[in-house]
């Protein structure tokens, strides 16, 4: 016992001698310092102060102001009611009239139970330590914020009251979508004063500042209700209410009832959504959508969230200016599309939102920028709006195909003019209209949306292959239930959003280079200072030949195939239309040299829409809007694919070899537009006109074999042509 004893002593004065020797005494002497001064230095009206940040248009018009309320809805201590102390004392600070800003006991308890559950199930911190961290402090995860943060919260409690730090954090405390403190967070949910309101909906509005991301009412209300019914049972175990008021305040239903005057209409909720984003990237966070394990992705989920949160917040108080590059006219352009095409449907849901919804984003192909985007119909209600167009998810049917399955095909040897066979498959999808049509051109099988064709071709590259592809365009729902072969016809998990898939097209469009769309070229500080600039960033997902190719076939849907009908003009455009099961979803996804636009339209919980397809709703409504926003645009063709003759090792060489390095050269190399020759010399010859080739036979160690067969790794391949 004696020698334990010894041991325990001895490492305790190599613990305190380190913490001397090393300089951590000196470095926590100078943070109590600083929070020492901090305090000192503040008053009352430092708990009042925001700064507002103001948001602009591409043309520079400004589009909104982003300021927090918690200055118009400040309350006094008085004016705040019994309920709402008690019950974020009873589920934050048990102990709050207690401790002297710090409770110690409460962060061995956090740490144990991250320990027992490996996971964090309690909070450490009071309610005293959360205002300095809101007020004085970022949000990074270091000891020495840790330790400033309870030096200031210590300094607090010795200058202000209880009752003076509970009323600054509940005046400051943020509640999500732009609401600073409870009055306005009741202002801005239930269009009411706190005073007004029941337990069950205070508990409700308390529930959010926890994680005003996760839960957030108007995105994720179950989670806010969860939360609710936590803060209700710790109420409850406090003794602060009975049983019956617990039961009924439990099974009270929540309605939201927004104001008019709510900051998260379709552009401006995007608009956030993008600014907060490009902060955390100024700051370092490393976006990332696919992981090695669930584990590391639950990680990732909270370290998002909680930067999320931080970002969020600071763009309604920290004096930004934002620069976007939404076009206010197209917006409404397009608002005005989905709400002409869909006015006969005029059934309510619950909330007194329409039911048939709809929800479109437009990019502009020059820059892949957004440059509006509408997340469901407009109407004159004050219910809140969910943006559909970035933040819900849908089965995208066939409109999936060009993504995971034909451009993928071209890359592997496919051509518009492969002969491919339409016919009934064992276990396998039937095409929409039940028929087959035998043997057909790929480009037909494109154009008529031929499910079979899809099928037989995913088959062959490999679901893991096609869905390769969406990770590499960084879909940001792909789950391990993917990999099967229902992915090809669009039956994903979760689904995809109307802006991924218009990356993914506008990623055609682009010779297969892929860019994130945002609409956020510029965040300065109030002083001007940039703080975020947009940096160009592409990265290839489909060799540049085959997504110019998959280019012409998309043109003949909408001269052939399902989007027959659909008019351009003298506009070139190309697109895909997409079905679900049951007409639930429909989608057009289409581009032009200017722009590509996404289009879905479905119930917010999928049922039947009758006369809904992908070629009937989605598609007038991308006519309309596309054929305004080109109306006085110069027809642009598409960049032809660059036909080459000779070996398929040959085709691969795009610019005449050194002599010197001994490989093989080019025959020649022939562009469409301009067909001109190189020879073998490197010389350029005068144009000729050059007739047009197809692939009519492959052969593969001797053999000959169907074309898009062939192993990728081959190296003996000899791919003979003729002239039409």
């Amino acid at each position: 016992m004696i020698k334990i004893q010894i041991v325990l002593l001895l490492i305790l004065v190599a613990g305190v001698t380190f913490y001397y020797v090393s300089g951590y005494a000196a470095e926590v002497s100078r943070l109590k310092t600083e929070a020492v001064d901090i305090v000192r230095h503040s008053s009352p009206d430092t708990f009042r102060q925001i700064e507002t940040s103001e948001v602009y248009a591409a043309n520079g018009q400004m589009i909104s102001v982003l300021k927090g309320e918690k200055d118009v809805y400040y309350l006094s201590f008085n004016q705040i009611p019994t309920y709402v102390t008690q019950a974020i004392t009873s589920i934050e600070d048990k102990k709050f009239y207690q401790h002297n800003g710090v409770d110690y006991k409460a962060i061995v308890r956090a740490l144990y139970a991250y320990w027992k559950d490996k996971e964090i199930t309690q909070g450490g911190s009071t309610i005293t330590q959360q205002l300095a961290r809101t007020i004085f402090l970022s949000r990074e995860k270091t000891w020495r914020r840790k330790v400033e943060e309870i030096y200031i919260a210590s300094e607090l409690e010795k200058k202000y009251s209880k009752d003076q730090i509970l009323e600054f954090y509940l005046n400051n405390v943020y509640f999500a979508n732009g609401y600073y403190g409870i009055e306005a967070a009741a202002k801005g949910y239930f269009s009411k004063d706190i005073s007004d309101l029941s337990l069950s909906e205070i508990c409700y509005l308390l529930a959010i500042p926890n994680s005003p991301t996760f839960y957030n009412p108007v995105a994720n209300p179950d989670n806010t209700i969860t939360r609710r019914n936590l803060i209700l049972k710790a109420m409850l175990d406090d003794g602060v209410i009975g049983e019956k008021t617990y039961k009924e305040a439990k099974s009270e239903t929540i309605t939201l009832l927004r104001s008019q005057s709510q900051k998260n209409d379709y552009v401006e909720t995007y608009i956030y959504y993008c600014a907060t984003r490009a902060l955390m990237e100024a700051d370092g966070f490393e976006f990332l959508t696919d992981f090695p394990s669930e584990a590391e992705k639950t990680d990732y989920e909270n370290a998002y969230s909680e930067a999320y949160d931080q970002w969020n917040k600071s763009l309604f108080t920290s004096g930004y200016r934002i620069y976007t590059t939404i076009d206010m006219g197209k917006q409404n352009l397009l608002q005005n599309a989905i709400d002409g095409n869909l006015e006969e449907f005029t059934d309510l849901n619950d909330e007194g939102i329409y039911a048939l919804q709809a929800a479109a984003v437009c990019l502009d192909n020059k820059t892949g920028m957004t440059v509006a985007i509408v997340g469901g119909r407009n109407q004159e209600v004050n219910g809140y709006t969910l943006n559909r167009a970035f933040q819900s998810f849908r089965q995208p049917g066939s409109a999936i195909k060009p993504l995971i399955v034909y451009t993928p095909a071209i890359e592997r040897g496919y051509t518009p003019d492969t002969i491919v066979v339409d016919e009934e498959i064992e276990d396998g999808p039937e095409n929409a209209d039940g028929g087959y049509s035998g043997e057909i051109t790929l480009r037909e099988a494109v154009a008529k949306s031929k499910n079979t064709i899809a099928w037989k071709i995913y088959e062959e590259i490999g679901p893991a292959t096609g869905i390769n592809y969406l990770k590499k365009l960084e879909f940001s729902h792909i789950e391990k239930d993917d990999y099967g072969m229902a992915a090809c016809l669009g039956g994903l998990t979760v689904g995809v959003s109307p802006l991924e898939m218009a990356k993914g097209y506008e990623t055609i469009f682009n010779d297969g280079y892929m860019r994130n769309p945002t609409c956020i070229t510029k965040i300065t500080d109030a002083k001007g200072e940039t703080i975020y600039e947009k940096e160009d960033e592409e990265v290839e997902v489909y060799k540049e030949n085959d997504a110019r190719t998959m280019t012409d076939m998309l043109q003949s849907v909408m001269v052939e195939g399902t989007a027959k009908g659909i008019d351009m003009g003298n506009m070139p455009a190309a697109g895909k239309t997409g079905t679900t099961n049951s007409n639930r979803d429909g989608w057009f996804v289409g581009y032009t040299g200017y722009y590509t636009t996404s289009v879905w339209v479905g119930y917010d919980i999928p049922k039947k829409v009758p006369g809904l397809k992908g070629s009937t709703y989605p598609a007038k409504i991308w006519e309309d809007y596309m054929s305004q926003v080109h109306k006085d645009l110069t027809p642009v063709p598409f960049k032809k694919a660059v036909k080459y003759i000779g070996t398929e090792e040959q085709q691969e060489e795009l610019e005449i070899v050194d002599e010197d390095e001994g490989e093989e050269e080019p025959y020649g190399v022939f562009d469409e537009e301009n067909p001109e020759e190189i020879n073998p010399e490197g010389e350029v010859v005068e144009p000729v006109e050059q007739p047009s080739y197809n692939v009519i036979t492959q052969t593969f160690d001797g053999t000959e074999v169907p074309p898009g067969t062939i192993p990728e790794n081959a190296t003996d391949v000899q791919i003979t042509t003729i002239a039409e």
